[in-house]
C-alpha cells in the first residue's frame, strides 16, 4: 500500500511545486533507486514486467525507483520535472491476467512526457491500447487497478483508473491519494463511458446518481487496506498548512505514524503513513520514500533509498549528475554489503524496542537533514550562477549516501533487539526474515 501527494506552488510556502511518495510494498522487496540518461533506441520494442510495447526514438532522462524484481517504477522524476507515483486500487472491474502495470506505465510516461499534462495522455493512450494487468505481488498474487499523481513544474494532474475506465481531477492546490478511489463528481476529464457503463451495471440510477469512487470501488478490500483513512489524514494535513507547506512539513507527513505520539510497530496499523509490516492483516512496509521539490529553474529530489523513512536520511539527488555508484543491487535476500539492507537490519532489529531507539536515530538524522538541505539551498544558488558543476552537486549526494551508511552501521552495533508478547507479531517476523536469509 502507498500514499502519494502534491503542493503546487501557490500552497507551498517558497512556491516551489512539491511531490512525495511513500512506496509500501512487502518487507523482502528491495527497492533499487536508478537513474538513467537520456538515450537513443534502435530496437523496436521494450520489455515491460509483462509485455512489450513499442519503443520510441528518444527516451528522457530519469531517476526512478522500483521493485527490484519489475521493470516498472514505484515513482520517479524525468528531466523535465515531470513526477509521477501510482497507487494501488481495489475495483469491481475484473483484474488481467496480463497487460501493463501501473509501475509500467509510469516509467514509460516518465521517458516520454515533458509536462504532466502529456504524461496524463501518454498513460491514457497506453491503458486504452494494451490494458493494465499482471501480477503485482513479490511472492503471492496481487492484482489491482491504479490510480497516479502526475505533476510537473507548474501543475498536476489525479487520475485514477477501473480497468479501461478513468476519471482524471486537475489539482488546485493540495491533493494526495491512497489505496482507494477518491474522485466523485468533480472530474475535469473522464472516459467517455464512464457513467454509462456503471448504469449499465446497476451501480447507480443515473447521472445524478453517480460517483466515481462510489459506484466503481470494491469495498472489502478498500476496506481492509484503510487507503480511504489515509487519504482523509494526509489531505487533511495538507489543507491545514495552505501557504506554509515545506520540505520539513512534507517530512513529517511521510514520516508520521497516523495519530498515534507513542508509536511502537507491534500494534502499528494499516492508517500509518510510515509504515511498518506486522502480519496477516499489515503485510505492508514503507520500502522506498521521495521528496521532489521542483523549481521552475532547478530540481531538488530527496530520497531514502532505504524503508522506514521515520528513521532514514533523505538523501538529495539532482537529475543533472545522475547518481553515485551505490554498489550492488538489492534484490530479495540479506546481504551485509548492501545499502538498502544494511539500513533494513537495523529497522527490523529495533521493532520491538523502537521507542527506545528511533527517537535518538531520529535526532541524529534530522540534524544532518538540517545541514544538508542548507548545502543544497547553498549549491543551488551556485549552480545557477555558474560557480559549481555537476560534479559538486554528486559529491553532496555521494557524501550523503556515505553518511546515511555510517549512521546505520553505528546504530547496528549498539541497538538491542528485545521480545514482544504480541505472539503472531513476533512469528511473522521470523518467517520473513528466515525467507530473507537475515538473522538478527
Amino acid at each position: 500500500m502507498c500514499d502519494t501527494l502534491v503542493v503546487l506552488g501557490n500552497a507551498s510556502k517558497d512556491g516551489a511545486v512539491i511531490f512525495a511518495k511513500n512506496s509500501d510494498r512487502e518487507p523482502n522487496e528491495a527497492q533499487v533507486l536508478e537513474f538513467y540518461p537520456r538515450m537513443e533506441h534502435d530496437e523496436d520494442t521494450v520489455k515491460c514486467t509483462y509485455i512489450e510495447v513499442p519503443q520510441v526514438k528518444e527516451t528522457y532522462a530519469i531517476l526512478i525507483s522500483r521493485p527490484f524484481w519489475m521493470w516498472g517504477a514505484e515513482m520517479g522524476v524525468n528531466e523535465y520535472g515531470v513526477a509521477i507515483g501510482n497507487e494501488a486500487v481495489f475495483t469491481k472491474e475484473p483484474y488481467a491476467k496480463k497487460g501493463l502495470t501501473g509501475m509500467d506505465m509510469l516509467r514509460l510516461a516518465l521517458e516520454r512526457s515533458k509536462t504532466a499534462r502529456e504524461a496524463l495522455d501518454i498513460i491514457l493512450k497506453l491503458l486504452e491500447k494494451y490494458g493494465q494487468g499482471g501480477n503485482c505481488g513479490y511472492t503471492g498474487k496481487l492484482y489491482y487497478h491504479n490510480s497516479f499523481i502526475i505533476a510537473d513544474l507548474k501543475e498536476a494532474w489525479v487520475l485514477e483508473t477501473a480497468g479501461e475506465y478513468w476519471a482524471a481531477q486537475k489539482v488546485r492546490n493540495v491533493r494526495s491519494i491512497s489505496n482507494a478511489l477518491s474522485i466523485e463528481k468533480e472530474w475535469d476529464t473522464a472516459h467517455p463511458k464512464l457513467v454509462e457503463h456503471a448504469v449499465e451495471k446497476g451501480w447507480c440510477k443515473d447521472d445524478e446518481d453517480f460517483s466515481f469512487a462510489k459506484c466503481y470501488t470494491s469495498w472489502l478490500y478498500t476496506y481492509i487496506s484503510k487507503g480511504r483513512e489515509r487519504q482523509r489524514y494526509t489531505q487533511k494535513m495538507l489543507e491545514e498548512k495552505i501557504g506554509e507547506i515545506d520540505l520539513e512539513y512534507v517530512k513529517k507527513i511521510m514520516r508520521s505514524h497516523h495519530i498515534d505520539p507513542d508509536y511502537h510497530p507491534p500494534r502499528g496499523s494499516m492508517r500509518d503513513i510510515c509504515m511498518h509490516a506486522g502480519g496477516l492483516t499489515r503485510p505492508s512496509q514503507t520500502v522506498a520514500s521521495y521528496i521532489g521539490q521542483l523549481y521552475p529553474d532547478f530540481q531538488i529530489h530527496w530520497f531514502t533509498a532505504t524503508s522506514s523513512p521515520c528513521i532514514s536520511l533523505y538523501k538529495p539527488v539532482f537529475i543533472v549528475s545522475g547518481l553515485p555508484d551505490l554498489g550492488p543491487k538489492p534484490e530479495g535476500k540479506y546481504n551485509p554489503q548492501i545499502f538498502w539492507w544494511i539500513h533494513e537490519k537495523l529497522h527490523r532489529k529495533i521493532l520491538v524496542t523502537y521507542r527506545r531507539y528511533a527517537p535518538k536515530i531520529r535526532n541524529e538524522i534530522e540534524d544532518i537533514e538540517r545541514k544538508l538541505e542548507k548545502q543544497v539551498r547553498d549549491l543551488r544558488r551556485s549552480y545557477l550562477e555558474g560557480r559549481v558543476g555537476k560534479a559538486d552537486l554528486l559529491k553532496i549526494t555521494e557524501e550523503a549516501f556515505r553518511r546515511a551508511r555510517k549512521i546505520d552501521e553505528k546504530w547496528l552495533a549498539r541497538v538491542e533487539t528485545g521480545v514482544t508478547w504480541n505472539i503472531p507479531f513476533r512469528m511473522y517476523w521470523s518467517r520473513v526474515n528466515k525467507q530473507a536469509g537475515l538473522k538478527l
